[in-house]
């Protein structure tokens, strides 16, 4: 895949001239806080100097079929590595790939094959090779050449492609195995490379799965996905394909496809994803298709310019195209009229162009949209009953009358320093001067014995029909963003709620957050009913945030990521525990603990052991606990240093 800040290699090789593409950038990587030789004594970083990066840097097609690229390893400040370990620490594992990109297609063809047998029969696979020869050529760099020749037929004018995977393990320090891959474009008769394989950057899957690390760690990079993921390589047990344009959308959406829903699974290699939730809304493509503004991929707009039956069968796949059963009745022999009428954009909005028929309804152009605010909050203070100010306007600006609000309501709840309760009260009969302004005074008070200072919010949607009369027609829940005020109770400064996450961490994986209906959408929201005394069930189990999110995450459903990161989600290093934070205990009928203290509540939701569980009893007295001796930021079993790997 080619990147506008990688550069075009001119370089002659005897009579041949080659063009191609440095794809895998010859730059170390940095060590990162999820690495264990970050937490390492200086003296032992300084010896062993972890991680790993190959490049691959050359690549050479001789007369006779024979393949060499050109490789370097290195470590983490980009000094060479030697392969068995033995003049530098650590031993390195690397594995090769070979394909090019046939003239009349797409994806890939590899080079190199296998044969696997199994439920449904023998099939060839694409695969990768590491029994060729390695020959030194300065400090980290060498040739490798292919043991498997690319045969005398090919052709020779066509993109061909180099790829490489592999580890640096360096267990016997302590320090975990560092993982890299690359890849490297040429065309072997020479001339530009012009034609790739680019539709989805690695940035954009890694904005959940932080980072890629498929078969064992190893494969990081959609570029090297790419070249065995093709229709070549059909599961020998299932005799299902793992094409990638099939195989990541069925994994991804697989809890919601016909097929799964009336009752065949979705199994490959042995592996069943039927489980598996896209945390986006189903419809949202550009999660992932991100354009080529924000990516960079050359062919970022292929999910919408380019329809086929593979790839919108893949999720539609109740859709007969042979018998046109799911499709209007429409057979569809060949892709070539998918785009004649799954045109890119339409005249509206859910039509059957691409982008129509993936619209997410509230971004939808026939809604006007709510947009809420928060303008002020007076008299608030123990005993008193607040009167909160708040506009109502569209997306373009204009007022919306409270009337066509289907539902409107306003919260406050306290304190701030973690919220313990709270008060909700519909409002849709709030009054106000105009121009969308309104005034509310709640029925419910601020207890007496309230103090610091408190928060409000407002969440709400009003119904909309679009499309009216046409075989089209939907209702819409045209849901308004959730907005926050905070006001002290005593007139000094207001101090918000802490921010342990936010918004934008939550939606580089979930899009747009639209809980209960869309009505809680933004973090600071949640904090107002998942506090620490929400219990719910006859086992009074917590739904407190701290332990739901954490429980959803690590054990209800499958976490993209690497679960050991905090900072994936925590955001200014909020994990850490820390004295006097003003948190209350957290009640949960099906802790060890109950209330639990607030730093063992958060930690054990993770890890919910009775070991765990004595630990932080041990660890706690009636001064409060002591968490942060042991595991706070700059602590010698920081939770940083603990979960790193």
């Amino acid at each position: 895949m080619l990147s506008n800040s990688r550069k075009k290699i001119i370089f002659s090789l005897g009579s041949v001239v080659l063009v191609a593409a440095a794809l895998s950038a010859d730059r170390p990587q940095a060590l990162r806080p999820t690495d264990k030789a970050f937490y390492a004594d200086q003296a032992m970083v300084n010896f062993v100097r972890p991680g790993f990066n190959v490049a691959i840097t050359k690549a050479e097609l001789a007369a006779d079929g024979t393949l060499k690229a050109w490789v370097k390893l290195t470590d983490s400040k980009g000094a060479g590595l030697d392969r068995a370990g033995l003049v530098t620490p650590g031993t390195v594992s690397v594995s090769f790939l070979s394909g090019y990109i046939p003239a009349d297609q797409s994806q890939y063809t590899s080079y190199i094959t296998r044969t696997r047998t199994g439920a449904a029969g023998t099939v060839t696979q694409a695969t990768g090779e590491n029994n060729g020869t390695w020959t030194p050529i300065a400090d980290g760099e060498y040739t490798y050449t292919f043991a498997n020749k690319v045969p005398a037929s090919a052709d020779r004018t066509l993109t061909h492609t180099v790829g490489a995977y592999g580890s640096r393990n360096l267990d016997e320090f302590e320090m975990g195995r560092f993982y890299s891959d690359a890849t490297y474009n040429f065309v072997p008769a020479g001339g530009a490379v012009t034609k790739v394989r680019d539709v989805i950057r690695t940035a954009s899957c890694n904005r959940c799965h932080d980072p890629l690390g498929l078969h064992g760690g190893s494969r990081r990079s959609v570029e090297v996905c790419n070249m065995c993921h093709t229709q070549q390589t059909p599961d020998s047990a299932t005799g299902r394909t793992t094409d990638m344009k099939v195989f990541i959308h069925k994994i991804h959406y697989a809890a919601n496809l016909p097929s799964v829903k009336t009752g065949t699974p979705y199994v490959v290699a042995g592996h069943d994803y039927s489980d598996v939730g896209f945390p986006a809304p189903a419809m949202a493509c550009k999660v992932c298709h991100e354009p080529k503004s924000v990516a960079g991929a050359t062919q970022a707009d292929n999910w919408s310019t380019k329809p086929s039956r593979a790839a919108c069968g893949s999720c539609h796949d109740d859709v007969n195209f042979a018998t046109g059963e799911n499709h209007v009745g429409l057979p569809q022999f060949t892709d070539n009229q998918c785009a004649t009428c799954h045109i890119q954009k339409g005249e509206i909005d859910f039509d059957a162009s691409i982008t129509g028929a993936h619209m997410i309804p509230v971004e939808s152009s026939l809604i006007a949209g709510v947009v809420f605010s928060i303008d002020s909050a007076a008299d608030v203070k123990p005993g008193s009953h607040p009167t909160v100010t708040f506009t109502l306007k569209d997306k373009q600006g204009a007022p919306v009358d409270i009337k066509t609000m289907s539902s409107l309501r306003i919260y406050m709840g306290g304190p701030t320093s973690d919220v313990t309760g709270y008060v909700r009260e519909d409002v849709l009969k709030a009054v106000g001067p105009g121009n969308g302004v309104y005034n509310w005074t709640f029925a419910g008070i601020i207890p007496d014995t309230a103090k610091g200072s408190w928060q409000f919010g407002i969440e709400g949607y009003r119904t909309t029909i679009v499309l009216a009369g046409t075989q089209k027609q939907r209702t819409i829940r045209d849901y308004g963003m959730n907005k926050m005020f905070y006001a002290s109770l005593d007139g000094s400064a207001a101090t918000p709620r802490r921010t342990v996450a936010t918004s934008a961490t939550c939606n580089r994986c979930h899009y747009s957050l639209e809980f209960h209906g869309g009505n809680r959408n933004e973090l600071q929201m949640c904090t107002f009913c998942h506090n620490p005394n929400l219990t719910e069930g006859t086992n009074a189990e917590s739904f407190n945030l701290t332990n739901m999110v954490h429980t959803f995450h690590a054990e209800k459903v499958r976490y993209p990521g690497n679960i050991r990161d905090c900072n994936q989600c925590h955001v200014g290093n909020s994990q850490f525990p820390a004295l006097d934070e003003g948190l209350q205990p957290v009640k949960n009928g099906l802790g060890a603990v109950n209330p639990a203290p607030p730093t063992a509540n958060a930690c054990n939701s993770c890890h919910n052991t009775t070991a765990a569980w004595s630990h932080t009893q041990a660890n706690t007295t009636a001064l409060g606990e002591s968490c942060s001796v042991c595991h706070g930021a700059t602590s010698e079993f920081s939770v940083s240093k603990v979960h790193a790997q």
